[in-house]
């Protein structure tokens, strides 16, 4: 659609867009919170005001064509705009609190966007759509600071993980001063059983600590069947399909009685009941009470079981959680009766979904906890990447402190050959109990001897290896522990990965305290602080290695700047020379011409530049560095066809005489006259005869460096590496505002050699020149005259008198082919029609189109600015006619060559059939 089309609804959008309420408005539009058809008012959940109807009816247009605002949304709206938009929607208000999650960011192309408040419009492939706002926290309650200090540390582990002394937090445990006291239990035999048990369901209603639940849970019991004491244990372990061998029963509290404590049962072990066996076994198994007992156990205590009954404890789901029994009626009551068993079964109903709150509680709370301990863990990984051994030192200790076992190793992997490894480093428990502990930084290397076996496997596939008997195992060697006094029993070995998947290292742990096997907890952990230890490794690497290149700049500068610059014999020799006039070398001249001049006369010229423009006297300038200096720039040019030193000279020539010409130095400044000259010595150093373009296409390294102006900005650094080397540092005795403002300068003017930043820049001082609004007082527009001035000295050539044009145009085409036969020879690419040396012919008609396009109009602009300048117009015209007069001149011959051709063919032709009728 066009604008004409679009009729005043887009014109009404490009006229107002930066304004406030055109982004607001076309905001509300994407949202679809605007009101169309409201009569010229505007309402917004923050503000409110009135516009004209013309907007009304530029919103309502939009409203009836949602693809073109979603097209115009993509090509127009900025960044700032689709910011606000995310900021206004990532807290959702409270007529929207459902809709908390956004959907994930989508670059939508085509289609329309969707425009309820809660729809999927994405914001583009880049921009991060934020899941949930951070003040749903606080309306949650959840106000515990993240970040706490520990020992002027900072950490993420809480400080208490307590939450009872947190305002409208949750009341754990049953010494909560906020709750009201349970009953005695004399006063609760005195309710009725409904009223007993509707207390005793409140009691555990609100406890999430797991074992104070089960102990309110067995005296609740024992007093609603009047047992003398009870057991409770807890499911824990798999018990689906082929897992079920590894359930089991813990018992959370063994053996409560009335006058049992908490405290008191803490103090117990664990007893712990595999899936199946015993009573309590069969209970969990089953699902079905049992009232047998095992005489075994009275044997063992001393205590006289008469009556027992087991029941299971199930969840909402009917899954089995765990397993209550009670023990013995009071007052020789004799067997628990079938009233008891649905008394017992109806209360434990309760209890199974308590518990299961509990432990869901629990598991929040841990998961929190580990969630803290993994981004401790982080923290600590990515303080310290300043060297490989530091960063492995923190892995190892914290590895061991966090897993508890008696030796941890993390093995490098050596790039060639996954299977073999570069770099061991050790770490034992006790390493951090001798002498040099404090001041120790880095874990031993090589200390122990390497199980290849294992290790080799894991860095092969990537697998996890949890050994539980190392001996047991094919894959390890014995002979690893021979003479070492030590012995491996259990082995954990997980890969270490980067960001990539790449396999860089391997963690091992070797023996956990106690003798216990390393268990699915201990894999987990390993393996997400493994994830941490990969990208802290691979950014150690990465640290290392800039480094090192650092370094290596460092060092190759160093010998750089020694070879580029010129001796100090040759400096004293050019220091010596007599310096002859401006008038003797014609530098003010605009036909000026080198062609007759030797090199050490285009130093001469130069010095006899600084020297008029008053730069030595001005900015304290050593002669013997000027001359130093001007050796070194000409000894960083490359000896190529055109693009080399007396090209630069030329260049600096034509500047010299344009600002002398014109007065035009008074416009500028002494400080950007300076900057200017040294800009055209400098602004092609080190060409290597090809384009950006070539640069581009070839990937070199300077491509990867700079992704615009390419060579451009590789001459500015050479010129900076020059300037700041000893011995050549010309601008050493001025200010630091002064330097800071030549270099800027600077790197203006050599950037403005590019043709592409010239195209950019043109119609802005086309308008200028032609329109005499210009004022050479404002930056801007002597900046815009200054890259423009680079311009006209860089292709000066094509003002030249004839002869010398044409040999700078045999030149710049030499190179152009030359540049074209690499192309097709190393890149196997066809080149453009001006580097083809195949399309050589149409040379003087490619000079004519470079003069119209690009000469032309720059001169002419320069001739409106001065008519000192107007010479140079004459000359670029002048040049354009021999173009079109040769290109004429070999299209006639052509025509010619073509005729002659034309009958030649036909007289042959004739010939051939006199002689076939002759036969």
């Amino acid at each position: 659609m066009t604008a004409e089309t679009a009729g005043p609804c887009v014109q009404g959008i490009q006229g107002v867009q930066s304004g406030v309420a055109s982004q607001s408005t076309l905001q509300q539009v994407q949202d679809g919170n605007s009101d169309s058809g409201g009569g010229g008012t505007y309402y917004s959940s923050t503000s409110t005001w009135t516009y004209d109807p013309e907007y009304a009816r530029m919103e309502a247009w939009l409203d009836e064509h949602p693809d073109f605002v979603n097209d115009y949304f993509l090509r127009k709206v900025t960044r700032q705009t689709v910011d606000v938009w995310l900021v206004s929607h990532a807290t959702p208000t409270s007529s929207s609190s459902s809709c908390v999650e956004l959907s994930s960011p989508i670059h939508a192309a085509t289609g329309n966007s969707s425009s309820g408040r809660c729809g999927a419009g994405g914001s583009g492939a880049t921009t991060p759509v934020r899941k949930i706002s951070a003040h749903e926290f606080e309306r949650g309650g959840l106000l515990k600071p993240i970040v706490n200090t520990i020992d002027g540390t900072p950490t993420f582990l809480s400080v208490s993980m307590s939450d009872a002394s947190q305002p409208g937090g949750p009341q754990v445990g049953s010494g909560s001063s906020n709750r009201p006291q349970r009953r005695s239990r004399h006063e609760l035999r005195h309710l009725d059983e409904k009223d007993l048990i509707f207390e005793l369901v409140k009691d555990i209603c609100n406890e999430l600590d797991v074992r104070s639940l089960c102990h309110k849970i067995l005296q609740n019991v024992s007093t609603l069947l009047h047992a003398d004491r009870g057991s409770l244990f807890l499911v824990q372990g798999e018990r689906s399909g082929t897992a079920v061998a590894a359930a089991c029963l813990v018992s959370k509290l063994f053996d409560v009685c009335s006058r049992s404590t908490l405290m008191e049962m803490e103090k117990k072990d664990e007893i712990k009941i595999p899936w199946g066996t015993g009573i309590v076994g069969y209970v969990a198994e089953s699902g079905e009470p049992d009232s047998r007992f095992n005489r075994e156990i009275d044997a063992l205590t001393g205590y006289r079981t008469r009556a027992l009954l087991c029941m299971p404890i199930k969840d909402c789901n009917g899954d089995v959680i765990g397993v209550a029994q009670v023990i013995n009626k009071l007052g020789g009551e004799g067997q628990f009766t079938v009233q008891d068993e649905k008394v017992f079964a109806g209360y434990l109903q309760f209890c199974g979904i308590g518990l299961r709150n509990a432990q869901l509680y629990e598991k929040s709370q841990l998961e929190v906890k580990r969630n803290q301990v993994l981004l401790d863990l982080a923290r600590m990984i990515f303080e310290e990447q300043s060297t490989i051994e530091h960063m492995v030192f923190r892995i190892l200790t914290h590895t061991q402190s966090l897993i508890q076992c008696q030796r941890v190793q993390v093995l490098l992997v050596h790039k060639a050959s996954k299977g073999s490894f570069s770099r061991v480093f050790d770490f034992e428990a006790n390493d951090l109990a001798g002498e040099d502990s404090d001041s120790r930084t880095s874990p031993f290397e090589s200390r122990f001897p390497i199980n290849v076996g294992i290790t080799g496997y894991v860095a092969t596939t990537g697998e996890t290896v949890n050994i539980l008997n190392a001996y047991e195992d094919p894959r390890f060697d014995p002979l690893v522990d021979d003479g070492t006094g030590f012995r491996h029993h259990t082995i954990l070995c997980m890969a270490i990965k980067n960001s990539s998947g790449q396999i860089i290292g391997v963690i091992q742990l070797i023996n956990k305290f106690d003798d216990l096997p390393f268990t699915k907890n201990d894999e987990n952990f390993v393996e997400a602080f493994a994830i941490f230890c990969g990208m802290g490794i691979h950014n150690t690497h990465m640290y290392e290695k800039a480094v090192i290149a650092m370094a290596k700049q460092s060092v190759t500068l160093e010998v750089l700047s020694y070879h580029a610059s010129a001796s100090l014999e040759d400096a004293q020799r050019l220091k010596n020379l007599r310096v002859p006039s401006s008038a003797h070398f014609q530098l003010h001249d605009f036909k000026f011409d080198d062609i007759h001049m030797e090199d050490g006369d285009t130093l001469i010229a130069c010095l006899r530049m600084f020297l008029d423009l008053d730069f030595v006297e001005r900015f304290h300038i050593d002669y013997d560095v000027l001359c130093r200096w001007l050796l070194s720039v000409k000894k960083n040019y490359r000896n190529v066809t055109y693009h080399n030193w007396r090209h630069a000279f030329n260049v600096a020539q034509m500047m010299f005489a344009i600002l002398t010409a014109t007065q035009w130095w008074k416009i500028f400044g002494e400080i950007e006259c300076l900057a200017l000259i040294i800009a055209c010595l400098c602004h092609d150093l080190d060409h290597r005869g090809t384009n950006n373009s070539f640069q581009i296409k070839a990937s070199s390294p300077l491509a990867q460096l700079y992704s615009t102006s390419t060579m451009e900005h590789h001459h500015f650094d050479q010129c900076l590496m020059i300037l700041s080397s000893q011995g050549n540092q010309i601008l050493s005795n001025l200010s630091p505002e002064e330097y800071s403002r030549v270099v800027k300068v600077l790197e203006e003017a050599i950037l403005s050699t590019d043709l592409a930043v010239y195209f950019r820049k043109r119609g802005a001082f086309l308008n200028l020149a032609r329109s005499g609004g210009y004022n050479w007082a404002f930056g801007d527009h002597r900046e815009l005259l200054r890259g423009m001035l680079m311009t006209v000295c860089d292709l000066a050539a094509i003002t030249k008198p004839w002869e010398v044009e044409k040999r700078v145009a045999e030149l710049v085409s030499s190179e152009f082919f030359e540049q074209g036969d690499i192309e097709r020879r190393t890149l196997n690419i066809t080149p453009i029609d001006i580097m083809n040396r195949e399309k050589e012919d149409q040379l003087p008609m490619m000079q004519v189109g470079f003069i119209d396009s690009i000469c032309l109009p720059i001169y002419e602009a320069f001739a409106h600015l001065s008519d000192k300048l107007v010479p140079l117009v004459d000359g670029v015209s002048i040049n354009k006619q021999h173009w079109l007069e040769i290109a004429e001149s070999k299209c006639q011959m052509e025509t010619c060559t073509n005729h002659d051709r034309t009958l030649s063919t036909s007289a042959s032709d004739n010939e051939e059939t006199s002689e076939q009728a002759d036969q």
